[in-house]
């Protein structure tokens, strides 16, 4: 981890984490904090949360959208509705990803 180089190197353990997986992203809504240049040498992307899950929904929005039930479904205490865990996500900065699942 010390010859890692990142804006924040309280942020290395992320990548370093990365790279030992072999992961393509990195999701975080601190990209400033990942800059590609520095990223790309480890063929590794930072994304976004909502661009993250954007891209799910163009592989297969069907199993996203299930999994938003499912989580919605598994809220008990209190109960939840697919609309609340929508209204969730895009007070958590997922706006596209919410519309989208919302049409």
């Amino acid at each position: 981890m010390e010859g890692l180089k990142l804006p924040d190197a309280d942020d290395r353990h992320v990548l370093a984490a990365a790279i030992k997986s072999g992961a393509e992203f990195v999701v975080t809504s601190n990209l400033r904090d990942f800059p590609a240049d520095v990223l790309g040498r480890y063929e590794i992307e930072a994304k976004s949360p909502d661009d993250f899950v954007l891209d799910q929904l163009d592989l297969d929005e069907s199993t996203v959208r299930d999994c938003v039930h499912q989580i919605a479904n598994s809220r008990t205490r209190p109960p939840k509705t697919f609309a609340a865990i929508l209204d969730a996500l895009e007070r958590a900065g997922l706006v596209e990803s919410a519309a989208l699942l919302r049409d």
